[in-house]
């Protein structure tokens, strides 16, 4: 049996992929609610000294990105370069994506790769000719199952529809190639069975052993109604199916069948990130397709919820598509980056409304953390001119604020390095920022600074340096999420001459007392979390 992705056989890249978007439209809130998180994940395993892979990509092959084209009275590849360029590479930059590589799958090196792949499974005996005739659902670009179909109502009445698009399927009738996956239903049961963290969370891998339980259909991996994809290289009047050529990519983009050296050192993918409507597609025909090739399979499949707005999933066809940038405009880049990973338990459905992120955006940053940063910033100014007093006279209380720190590094690494559980390791960190606050109205050093004595003075000087370490502990552990926040935060607390540069810093060493140094120029900068203007209507 194929190994997983988790043994990564001599693989030495912690390797991390996002599904490759269709480009029939400008990315939404969904497409980047994945992004992010990835994002976010392969940030936090180089700050533990890893070595990273992060892919992303486009999906530009396919009948609905014909139509959009010839919809829009341009080429497909027109319609795709244009889409890449002014929209989906633009987001990505200005959301802090750190992607590694972008693969897009009208490249050659994709094309060609896959053709090969293709031909090679072909000449093994995996693939036939047959014809097959069924619902098609464009959007998914997908045949459909009978009973996955829901009927029609007002417009649609007496029609069978995609249960995602809500839009009518077409029946097709075709003569394919096709995989023989059917066979490959025990292979992946048994796998399963043996690697019950391979698919996430429990409920997606319970409706996948479930769907290969009913068993499996053979898969057709061609078509030959449009011409807008991969060409079969045995029969060109046949293109690869749009998903057969997609998932591929994982595979190309990272050296498949032209650079072995860094295949060997990437491949497979530790972790892939995928949205729960194109689950099957990632945890069924993609390893089935590697276990035909004797390839390793990767080391776990994440499905995240849908977002949602006003009960519908969030998609262009529903006409609940949000544009990323109508928040960042409002709360900022990180605010926005921090929000969706920290309001959603990753893997569930989650609801999305705008008061609802003023509420946190107000509450959790800056009231908390922000107002936290400023008045540490502000007290060190007046009581010590700017210079970070040394830590001398500490007690129970530091210890417990140490502890605290301490946890939440813990904690933090635990929950988004392994368990991918965001808003968990958002939480722990969140809940110290808490400590700290109330450590410091416990402590209430504008009354410890009358006293003038050395003992006072002492004193206040380790509730300033402990607040100070704190923060710098808490801007490391950030990094990952708000990068430009914790960057400016670095700055202000003088870290950054003595300490290097922030992503130097490992997620491990945050923790780890007395790392600024005493004598630091300590500045209260601009406000990390402005007050949020009203929202025009």
């Amino acid at each position: 049996m194929a190994a997983t992705g988790s043994e990564k056989q001599g693989a030495t890249a912690y390797y991390v992929s996002t599904p490759i978007y269709y480009v029939n439209d400008a990315p939404h809130l969904g497409h980047a609610y994945t992004t992010v998180a990835g994002d976010v994940l392969t940030r936090w395993h180089r700050q533990r000294g890893e070595k990273v892979w992060y892919l992303t990509g486009t999906d530009e092959h396919g009948q609905k990105i014909m139509r959009t084209a010839e919809a829009n009275n341009v080429t497909p590849q027109a319609w795709c370069d244009k889409l890449v360029e002014e929209a989906w590479k633009p987001l990505w930059e200005h959301l802090n994506i750190g992607h590694d590589d972008f693969i897009r799958t009208t490249e050659k090196r994709h094309t060609d790769r896959v053709q090969e792949f293709v031909q090679d499974l072909y000449d093994k005996g995996e693939i036939y000719k047959g014809g097959y005739e069924g619902p098609y659902c464009v959007g998914c670009e997908e045949y459909k199952l009978p009973g996955d179909l829901i009927d029609g109502e007002g417009e649609f009445a007496g029609q069978k529809l995609c249960p995602i698009h809500k839009k009518p399927v077409e029946l097709l009738k075709e003569e394919n190639y096709f995989f023989k996956l059917s066979e490959y239903g025990p292979k992946l049961l048994e796998f399963y069975a043996a690697n019950p963290g391979f698919i996430q969370p429990e409920s997606a891998r319970n409706e996948v052993v479930n769907f290969v339980e009913q068993g499996l259909q053979d898969l057709s991996i061609s078509r030959s109604t449009f011409d807008w994809g991969v060409p079969v290289p045995w029969d060109d009047k046949h293109v690869i199916y749009v998903w057969v050529d997609a998932l591929l990519n994982y595979a190309t983009a990272v050296g498949y069948g032209a650079n072995q050296e860094k295949f060997d050192g990437t491949f497979p993918a530790n972790v892939h990130l995928i949205g729960k409507d194109i689950l099957r597609f990632h945890s069924v025909i993609w390893p089935a397709m590697l276990m035909a090739q004797g390839l390793p399979l990767p080391g776990k499949v994440v499905a995240n919820g849908w977002l949602m707005v006003g009960g519908e999933k969030m998609s262009k066809s529903n006409l609940t598509g949000i544009k990323p940038q109508d928040l960042t405009s409002h709360f900022g880049v990180d605010a926005y980056r921090w929000y969706f990973l920290r309001a959603i338990a990753y893997g569930s459905d989650g609801s999305f409304s705008w008061e609802d992120f003023s509420a946190r955006y107000t509450s959790e940053l800056a009231n908390d953390y922000g107002n936290l940063a400023s008045r540490v910033a502000a007290m060190v100014g007046k009581y010590f001119g700017g210079a970070l007093p040394e830590d001398t006279a500490a007690g129970d209380a530091e210890q417990a604020v140490r502890d605290g720190l301490a946890k939440a590094v813990a904690t933090a690494d635990r929950k988004i390095g392994e368990e991918l559980d965001f808003q968990g390791g958002i939480l722990a960190i969140f809940d110290f920022v808490k400590q700290v606050n109330g450590y410091i109205t416990e402590q209430e050093p504008w009354k410890v600074a009358k006293d003038t004595t050395p003992e006072g003075q002492a004193r206040l000087a380790t509730i300033l340096y402990t607040a100070a370490e704190s923060l710098r502990g808490v801007a490391v552990l950030l990094n990952s999420v708000m990068p430009e926040t914790s960057q400016k935060l670095w700055e202000s607390l003088g870290a950054g001459e003595s300490l290097g540069a922030l992503a130097d810093q490992k997620v491990q060493d945050a923790g780890v007392w007395g790392t600024l140094p005493a004598g630091a120029t300590v500045t209260k900068g601009a406000v990390l979390f402005p007050r949020l203007e009203e929202k025009s209507a």
